[in-house]
Formats: structure tokens, C-alpha cells, sequence
């Protein structure tokens, strides 16, 4: 596959997804782009094709993408009317029934509900790879996103010069669902890190310490992460707007312990800190960045980092 102006649908462009197309088109590919909120500007005044729906994208793009909130959304976008497989069906295909078109999902959603919808995908000749990303809004800008795939390896070695305009580290994790598996596990540690951020500069900020400073010298040693420096920050100066909504990290959340479950696993820092996440949402704050956890442990230890000790 060329990496030359390949074909490539992009469907959902919200926090994430604006930006990621947005590098689709800064390496000079042909995008199909449907949404379904307001189209962002930069993407409006850009090259790319707006479609009237995940259909009409399908029919035109070799590569279709997906980049939407939960396992309903995709299920909607792939099989709902007017939706990806509509599009797929109308699709020219060679004699052995394959139509050469791939279906990249990027969100983060079920694993068990990946590999359903990977088989229904490939019943109609078509391939698919699950893809989701971690890094944020963030990665999403600076095109620095980690992506874990799970698929065939050689539908993998044909999108990865797609995948390497928008992430650097980039990895086949192993069979269809395997991405998702990845990205659950993910989020288990991404919230467990926000976590243990939150409580060690709330400690430090009762204690009577400069919290910026106290981030600034445990960035230099094994207390180090991404979290560290991005979420550390966030917490410090009260910044939760989005980000990585709360509400989303939540749905990340109930994959693993609702899958814990099934495999006779305990996660308890997990169930913790869903339960930080929902005292965050019961006070308004589903729509928060995930590093808002911290006002959870800020309201039960009724203190705010920033004020005086």
C-alpha cells in the first residue's frame, strides 16, 4: 500500500480525533470525514471531503477509521443505518470476494465486543484492526500517540504508514481484541498513576511544601511518569478542562473490572479509583480532565492543593 494520497476515512472528530485527522492531512492524504457534532473549523477549512454519513464514507476510503466515545458508538457507526458496513456491501471486490478496504477502530472499547465486530467486518471481505491510542489530547496534537493493534499482521504492515503519521510508538500487540486488552490495561495504570500523583502532592502540599517544586524534583527521579508531568501540573494550576474526560475514563474503567470479574481477578486499586472518579461526577464533574481526580481526595481531606498550609 502506497504512502502516497492513500484514501482514508475519518470518522469522529472530537478532542481526539480533529487532530489526529488533521495529521492525516498534513502527510497529503484524500480524507472522507463525518462527525456527529460540529464539524471542527480547522477540518471544515481544510481539503478533506465532508460525508453525509459513516456510509458514503465507506464507499469512498480504502482505510476507514473510527474514533468515537464507547462500544455503542462504534456498534452504531459500523452496523447502525447508514452506518460503515452499508458502505462496505456497495463495495467493488475482486473475484475471491475481497474488497481490499480496512475498517481501523481507534477507540477504546470492549474487547470482547472487538472481536464480534472484527468478524462481522471480515464476513463482508473486508479486514479490520482494533487501534486504540493513549497519550491524549496531547499525543493527539503533537502526534505522539502510543498505539496498540490488535489484527492480522499483514493488514498491520499495510496501515502502519497511516498509523506513523499520527503516533511513534506503534505496536502489534497480537490477535483482533488484543489493542483493546492492551488499551483496558492501560487506563488501569493510567488512573492508579493519577492517583498516586494526587495523593503525593496533596501530601506534600498539606505538609506545608511547594507543590510546583516538589513536581519539579520528583520528575528527576524514579517517582518520574508522563502523568507526573502533564497531570501533576494540571492538579497544581486547577486545569480540568479536557483533556480526557472523567466520564470517559470511567467506561475504561468498568472494562476491566467488569472483565476482573469474569477471570476470578481482584483489582482494588482499580475499584478505588472508580470510586474517586464517581465522587468527581456526583459533584459535577463527569466532564472533567481525569486528572480532576485529585479534587475527590481534596474534598475528603478538606484541603486544596495551593492553598496555605
Amino acid at each position: 500500500m502506497s504512502t502516497h494520497s492513500l484514501k482514508i476515512g475519518f470518522i469522529g472528530l472530537g478532542i481526539m480525533g480533529a487532530p489526529m485527522a488533521g495529521h492525516l492531512l498534513k502527510a497529503g492524504h484524500q480524507l472522507f470525514v463525518h462527525t456527529r457534532g460540529q464539524m471542527p473549523p480547522e477540518i471544515a477549512a481544510s481539503r478533506a471531503t465532508q460525508c453525509l454519513n459513516a456510509c458514503d464514507v465507506a464507499e469512498r476510503a480504502d482505510i476507514i477509521v473510527t474514533m468515537v466515545p464507547d462500544t455503542p458508538d462504534v456498534e452504531g457507526v459500523l452496523f447502525g443505518a447508514h452506518g460503515v458496513a452499508a458502505g462496505l456491501q456497495a463495495s467493488p471486490r475482486s473475484a475471491d470476494g475481497h474488497s481490499g478496504k480496512v475498517v481501523v477502530d481507534m477507540s477504546s472499547i470492549s474487547p470482547v465486543e472487538t472481536k464480534a465486530f472484527a468478524q462481522r467486518i471480515e464476513a463482508l471481505g473486508c479486514d479490520y484492526l482494533d487501534a486504540p491510542v493513549s497519550g491524549g489530547d496531547v499525543g493527539a496534537r503533537n502526534a505522539t500517540l502510543s498505539i496498540m493493534v490488535g489484527g492480522k499482521a499483514e493488514v498491520f504492515e499495510r496501515v502502519r504508514p497511516v498509523f506513523e503519521c499520527m503516533g511513534k510508538n506503534i505496536t502489534l500487540v497480537g490477535d483482533s481484541g488484543a489493542g483493546q486488552t492492551c488499551k483496558v490495561a492501560n487506563q488501569i495504570v493510567v488512573a492508579l498513576t493519577i492517583n498516586a500523583v494526587a495523593e503525593g502532592l496533596l501530601f506534600a502540599a498539606r505538609a506545608g511544601a511547594d507543590p510546583a517544586k516538589v513536581r519539579q524534583a520528583l520528575l528527576g527521579g524514579l517517582a518520574s511518569s508522563r502523568i507526573l508531568e502533564v497531570h501533576g501540573e494540571r492538579m497544581i494550576k486547577r486545569t480540568v478542562a479536557p483533556g480526557f474526560r472523567i466520564a470517559l475514563h470511567q467506561k475504561d474503567l468498568n472494562l476491566a473490572l467488569g472483565a476482573a470479574k469474569s477471570l476470578g481477578l481482584a483489582l482494588p486499586g482499580t475499584a478505588q479509583a472508580q470510586q474517586l472518579f464517581s465522587a468527581c461526577v456526583a459533584h459535577g464533574g463527569a466532564a472533567w480532565d481525569h486528572s480532576g481526580l485529585v479534587r475527590a481526595l481534596e474534598q475528603l481531606s478538606n484541603f486544596e492543593i495551593g492553598q496555605p498550609a
